[in-house]
């Protein structure tokens, strides 16, 4: 197996539904805070970056569910790279739960960004940095 980049978080009662089960737009919202841990671990230049000019934008996002999760489960999202060209980038996703030491895969993702510039009053395409096509080279 691939090495991942992983973001472990425990379920609160605001991100389920009146049935009790996790709202499946938290799914999503977890892709991106994975994301950001990423880029404060292992690229924080590019975080600076995005204060003059640099920007993410997400292209496209999906997630195929697997199993319900419920508050207070313990899960472990590993984000590995899906393929790196031109200007975009795709990241893959794997959601965990854990319980009694087993994990259980619940969900997968899928997420691509575009690396754009701001420049006047539009954006345009911009390289990937450097800074994080190599941390990527650690979870292809």
């Amino acid at each position: 197996m691939k090495p991942a980049f992983e973001y472990t978080h425990v379920v609160g009662f605001e991100e389920t539904s009146l049935a009790g089960n996790v709202y499946y737009s938290n799914h999503v919202r977890w892709q991106g805070r994975c994301r950001e841990m990423f880029l404060r671990e292992h690229a924080p230049e590019v975080l600076s970056s995005l204060e003059k000019g640099f920007a993410l934008i997400t292209t496209s996002v999906s997630c195929q569910y697997l199993a319900e999760l419920f508050a207070f489960d313990e899960i472990i999202i590993r984000m590995r790279l899906g393929a790196l060209k031109q200007n975009r980038i795709t990241m893959l996703f794997e959601y965990w739960r854990v319980r009694n030491s087993n994990e259980d895969l619940i969900a997968r993702g899928e997420q691509e960004v575009a690396c754009m510039r701001r420049e006047a009053d539009q954006m345009v395409p911009a390289p990937v940095p450097s800074a994080l096509s190599e941390a990527f080279k650690l979870y292809q």
